[in-house]
């Protein structure tokens, strides 16, 4: 802002290479909105220009250089004051010297890798960002560009099924199960209820889906549970022998990839809570973990020289089956 005449006398803007083709997704804001931001993979280029505009162009601007840096970084929301960045590269786009009218600088950084997913949660936040600097003796000219990453994986297809049991000794004994225990974020939760005892009165019960986000470490550690969804399934009392069959479809709630231990700074976890309220309101539940994944579709003859570059860097056998982050997923296209 100008103050009595004097103000910046540049302004920066930085624009993407690809900007036109690049595709661009919400993404919620600390505030809670959702705003479009230019989608990245891991092991994707970014490139653009950064250009800076003189506020009286033919008076000569002196500067102390002009860079750009790609940053990844993570901010808990009780220790603000602290940035904790896992990805941090600059390159230098112009030498002290002066500038006598508006100008543009190129900038690449190739193959960067992204290891985590963007996530802005109830007590932490990771976002990707460019920032350009024009440094200055008195008051340096900054931009900053937000952009979003999502981080693809594929699962075996060996997925076992969850099968649980509740009980009150002679009062109630059900089971219930899952088709699978990983699930990707568009897919359909199958399952089914099977009342064994039934000597208590249930007038309704529902599944709800619960995010975990665990923040801090050691006696720092904060907690916070939200509930996505809750799904009825039941209304009105069961009998012994019945079954009732679940078709969750979580396409349609705000979920994430589970995220585990993430630059050991905070984690997200998901949980299918079954819940039993009988006549007295007295509520009876069992919960039951379960892993998201963002799926992608790897459309091969399409893929570009980067893409395949990063697609070695990540295919291969992994004995655990942990999931495999696919950087591969450059040259494909997600699925909606």
């Amino acid at each position: 802002m100008s103050f009595f005449g004097f103000g910046p006398a540049a302004e920066l803007d930085i624009t993407l290479t690809d900007a036109e083709s690049r595709r661009r997704v919400e993404h919620k804001t600390e505030d809670g909105k959702k705003e479009k931001y230019f989608l990245f993979y891991d092991g994707e280029t970014v490139s653009g220009r950064v250009t800076v505009n003189l506020r009286n162009p033919g008076k000569r601007l002196e500067h102390q250089g002009l860079k750009i840096e790609f940053i990844g970084q993570i901010e808990l929301y009780y220790d603000r004051g602290n940035h904790h960045e896992f990805v941090s590269l600059v390159k230098d786009l112009a030498r002290p010297g002066e500038i006598s009218q508006s100008q543009s600088f190129d900038f690449e950084f190739t193959h960067v890798e992204k290891p985590y997913e963007s996530y802005t949660g109830q007590n932490v936040k990771l976002r990707y960002f460019l920032r350009a600097t024009l440094s200055r003796r008195l008051n340096d000219v900054g931009k900053e560009m937000d952009i979003v990453v999502h981080t693809l994986s594929t699962y075996p297809e060996l997925n076992s099924s969850i099968k649980m049991e509740v009980g009150i000794e002679d009062c109630l004994h059900i089971e219930f199960e899952y088709n699978k225990s990983k699930y990707h974020l568009k897919d359909v939760i199958v399952g089914k209820i099977y009342f064994l005892l039934v000597r208590i009165k249930i007038k309704h019960m529902e599944i709800d889906i619960i995010k975990r986000e665990t923040t801090g470490t050691g006696p720092n550690v904060y907690h916070e549970n939200d509930t996505i969804a809750k799904y009825e399934i039941m209304d009105g009392a069961p009998v012994r022998g019945e079954s009732i069959p679940i078709r969750l479809f979580l396409a349609g709630y705000e979920l994430t990839p589970t995220m585990r231990d993430i630059n050991k700074k905070f984690s997200v976890r998901y949980y299918l809570n079954l819940v039993l309220i009988d006549e007295e309101e007295r509520r009876y539940f069992k919960q039951q973990e379960v892993v998201l994944w963002r799926k992608g579709d790897i459309v091969r003859k399409s893929m570009s020289h980067q893409a395949a570059i990063a697609s070695q860097r990540f295919e291969g056998t992994h004995p655990d089956n942990r999931p495999q982050h696919s950087g591969a997923a450059t040259g494909g296209q997600e699925n909606e």
